[in-house]
């Protein structure tokens, strides 16, 4: 006990530089239960920091808004622990994000049950960030993301598209029905597979379980929608070669992806230990440099805010289904998941993380391209 009471002091300090409080009166400030918790952020770090939220060994009203705080703060320059250090050491020595790995995330966080997504992500199954430009509901945002991407993908009647990472096949039955294409989606996870042909049947859709460097066949459109932050940095000049191979001379490309502002070989700890194996996010500077030769960059739209928006409409969603929902197994798994919730919204109202959509180009649209908006 002694030692977790000289322990307390050096956390108390490197919280102040966040504006949070131990046993403090404040909605964000960390109600401890436990006095191991101090040892163990100060080995782990945020590893240790999620670790011990699901443990239940500290609590808070205001979880996203403790989160942001420390990520505003950047305190992990301050207090990174080991488990930092090793994914920085694992990510220089391992392709995390390997063909032969590539279905680690469908098993482990896509396949854990359809119920669990259908009750979060509203009527649509899209479990991306939404487009609230205009839009007042979820399911609104949704549907105004997906008529955004058809837009600026020009979609045509009788073209082709390409979506890599389709999910639940969304995009593909609503660019069908509203644009009159055809299509082939992909993707890594079981579930969403069966799922996405039951939701595009008698439409002119397939849907692949397979991984994105197995696929062939040329398209007039590709698109990719939250699936970029899977392929990892020593794959992204391959996924734009596959990209640009699959993709008519004409034609246009869109991706979807989260970003961030500092480049990185490696997630965090916690989110790539419990949420998503093997992913990591993409910086500017990571994406031009694989696509210089390959493609040309159209247009590049940024609106990450909107998901902090989004992700509180799913935790709305998700905390009142709760108690219906058979495939949950335990409290243990409903503490992590709005660990997961909350850490995704502080990252983006910190404006660390960024949702960016790319439209690009083979060789440049003949006359130049007017990005919709």
């Amino acid at each position: 006990m002694a030692l977790a009471g000289s322990l307390r002091a050096p956390i108390e300090r490197l919280l102040r530089h966040a504006d949070v409080g131990i046993d403090g009166g404040r909605p964000w400030d960390m109600q401890v239960h436990e006095p191991r918790l101090y040892a163990r952020l100060i080995a782990q770090g945020s590893l240790g920091l999620g670790e011990s939220y699901v443990d239940g060994w500290w609590d808070t009203q205001d979880l996203d808004g403790l989160l942001y705080r420390l990520l505003q703060a950047r305190l992990e320059r301050r207090q990174p622990g080991l488990a930092a250090l090793w994914a920085w050491l694992r990510a220089l020595l391992v392709n995390e994000q390997s063909r032969r790995r590539s279905f680690a995330v469908g098993q482990r966080h896509y396949d854990i049950g359809n119920d669990l997504y259908r009750a979060m992500l509203g009527e649509r199954m899209v479990y991306s960030c939404g487009y609230w430009a205009s839009a007042d509901t979820l399911d609104a945002a949704q549907e105004a993301k997906l008529d955004l991407v058809c837009r600026k993908l020009m979609l045509q009647p009788g073209q082709r598209l390409l979506d890599i990472g389709c999910g639940w096949g969304e995009l593909l039955k609503f660019a069908a029905e509203r644009y009159g294409v055809s299509g082939v989606g992909v993707t890594v996870s079981r579930e969403q597979a069966e799922f996405a042909q039951r939701l595009c049947a008698g439409l002119p859709v397939e849907i692949r379980l397979c991984d994105y460097r197995e696929m062939d066949g040329q398209f007039d459109r590709v698109a990719s929608i939250g699936m970029f932050e899977h392929v990892g940095v020593r794959n992204y000049t391959r996924f734009f070669a596959q990209v640009r191979s699959h993709l008519h001379e004409r034609g246009l490309a869109l991706l979807h992806t989260i970003g961030s502002n500092v480049s990185r070989t490696h997630t965090d700890p916690w989110i790539g230990k419990y949420i998503f194996p093997n992913s990591m996010l993409p910086s500017a500077a990571q994406i031009t440099r694989a696509l210089e030769r390959r493609l040309l960059i159209e247009d590049w739209h940024n609106f990450g805010t909107d998901y902090d928006r989004t992700l509180q409409a799913w935790r709305h969603n998700i905390e009142a289904a709760w108690d219906r929902l058979s495939n949950v197994p335990d409290q243990r798994f409903r503490r992590m998941w709005r660990y997961y919730l909350a850490a995704s919204m502080g990252l983006f109202r910190s404006r660390r993380g960024h949702v960016w959509q790319l439209v690009l180009s083979p060789t440049g649209v003949p006359g130049g391209y007017r990005a919709p908006r």
